[in-house]
């Protein structure tokens, strides 16, 4: 189902971007927040970001002929068929939207949640009727970067998830699926785990903030823009696959698990972290380094889409 009317709740950095690649696919986009600069924010968003949605294929990125803005979140889904909220991450925000919302909700709309932590039992219990709500956790910047976390559960209708999931690929997203609920979902959990051991290294001076960061961008971090650890581990193994390679190194990594470091973010903690990131950037920009983010990451997956 294409969905061809969407609403954005919410139009942060999470929300700006939806709405960016929604309205580059052609659809309509209802766009909510009720922050008076939302709409100068996403209009700059859609223009700063067109020239990287051409490049992926959308033709129609650039266009904000069809998106629209308001400050009443029913006014906002009235008519969509899906809807994506993005309220910041506080439960009692997201259920009082929801309470807003569902009286006007479509009866086959769908309404998939970014939230990075929350879990979806809990999001459920702000409709009266949860069967079409489903966690969608997309990854920053949610117009280029392709993963989204999908999970329902037993009070979620049927076929929901799979609807929500054809909705997100046929824009070139790559849906993944939780089994179980866990606090912060696969990816950021990954990301957590990875960023606390590289605090634990700074902390203990190991290493300094930039060269653990280059250790990471320069070594593994170019492995996994092409495949998951456990593919390029199972590669590790030869002929023998993952079962060879935890066989020869099983025993070292073992080792190094039970010697990772637990930091806690202290405020001589986050000093350390500060000052090495200030080292690192110098007066390079948030907005210069995220363009180079960006670019890198666009270069990354052209490259995918030609070599896949």
């Amino acid at each position: 189902m294409r969905f061809d009317k969407t609403a954005v709740l919410g139009a942060g950095t999470i929300g700006m971007s939806w709405a960016a690649l929604f309205a580059a696919t052609g659809r309509e986009v209802a766009v909510f927040d009720p922050s008076p600069n939302a709409e100068r924010r996403v209009l700059s968003t859609i223009e700063e970001v067109a020239d990287t949605l051409r490049a992926l294929g959308f033709s129609h990125a650039g266009e904000a002929d069809r998106v629209r803005f308001t400050a009443d979140a029913a006014a906002a889904v009235e008519g969509a068929g899906f809807v994506q909220e993005n309220v910041p991450e506080r439960l009692d925000l997201k259920h009082g939207l929801y309470a807003r919302i569902e009286p006007v909700l479509g009866a086959d709309a769908i309404v998939g949640s970014s939230t990075s932590g929350l879990r979806l039992s809990d999001l459920q219990d702000g409709f009266s009727d949860p069967g079409r709500l489903v966690l969608a956790h997309p990854f920053n910047p949610p117009h280029l970067v392709p993963l989204v976390e999908l999970m329902a559960n037993d009070r979620t209708d049927p076929g929901v998830v799979d609807t929500a999931q054809a909705f997100y690929e046929g824009m070139g997203k790559v849906c993944v699926r939780l089994r179980k609920e866990v606090p912060g979902h696969i990816a950021n959990r990954l990301q957590a785990a990875l960023w606390r051991e590289a605090i634990h290294l700074a902390v203990e001076g190991v290493a300094s903030v930039e060269d653990i960061d280059k250790a990471v961008a320069f070594g593994p971090g170019l492995r996994w823009a092409a495949m998951g650890p456990n593919t390029l581990l199972h590669l590790g193994g030869g002929a023998g696959g993952i079962r060879a390679f935890c066989a020869h190194l099983g025993g070292a990594f073992q080792s190094w698990w039970e010697d990772l470091g637990e930091p806690r973010l202290t405020p001589d903690v986050v000093d350390v972290l500060a000052e090495g990131v200030q080292a690192m950037v110098g007066e390079t920009s948030p907005q210069e380094l995220a363009a180079r983010r960006d670019r890198m990451i666009l270069a990354c997956l052209l490259a995918h889409a030609r070599l896949s």
